[in-house]
C-alpha cells in the first residue's frame, strides 16, 4: 500500500499509536507532502521543544523509503481542479489540506489522516487509524 502522511498522522506516529504503526509497517511506499513539513515546522517553531522536534522530523524524513513530495506544476494543477470541484459541491476544506490531497493524488497514494473532511475530495482514498 502507498501511503502519504498528513500532519496529524505524523503527530500520532510520534505518540506511538499502535494501529498507526501497523499501517506504516505494512506500507510499500511512504511519503510526506512538503506542505505537511511546513505545517509541522511552523508548529514546532512556536513550541517549547523546537530544536528537538525539528531534529526528529529531519531524522524521519531522512529514513530510507520516506519521500518528501514537492509542490510542482502537476500538484498545482491538481490543486486547482480540486478547489473547483470542492466549491462546485459546496464542500470546501482548508487550503493546506487541498494541497495535501493534491500531493497524495499525484503520488497515486492513500492519505493517512484523522481529518474526516478529506472524504469530500474526489478520487482521494483517506484512511484513519483508530
Amino acid at each position: 500500500m502507498r501511503l502519504v502522511l498528513d500532519t496529524n498522522a505524523y503527530v500520532a506516529l510520534k505518540r506511538g499509536e499502535g494501529s498507526l504503526l501497523a499501517l506504516l509497517e505494512a506500507a510499500e511506499y511512504l511519503a510526506m507532502p512538503a506542505v505537511v513539513v511546513g505545517e509541522l515546522s511552523a508548529g514546532f517553531l512556536m513550541g517549547d521543544r523546537a530544536e528537538r522536534n525539528l531534529r526528529e522530523l529531519d531524522a524521519f524524513l531522512s529514513e530510507a523509503g520516506v519521500e518528501v513530495l514537492p509542490v510542482g506544476r502537476r500538484e498545482a494543477e491538481r490543486y486547482g481542479a480540486l478547489v473547483k470541484a470542492l466549491r462546485e459541491r459546496g464542500r470546501p476544506i482548508p487550503t493546506n489540506d487541498i494541497w495535501i490531497a493534491a500531493a497524495a493524488l499525484c503520488a497515486d497514494a492513500r492519505l493517512l489522516s484523522a481529518d474526516a473532511h478529506f472524504s469530500e475530495v474526489p478520487g482521494l482514498v483517506a484512511l484513519g487509524w483508530e
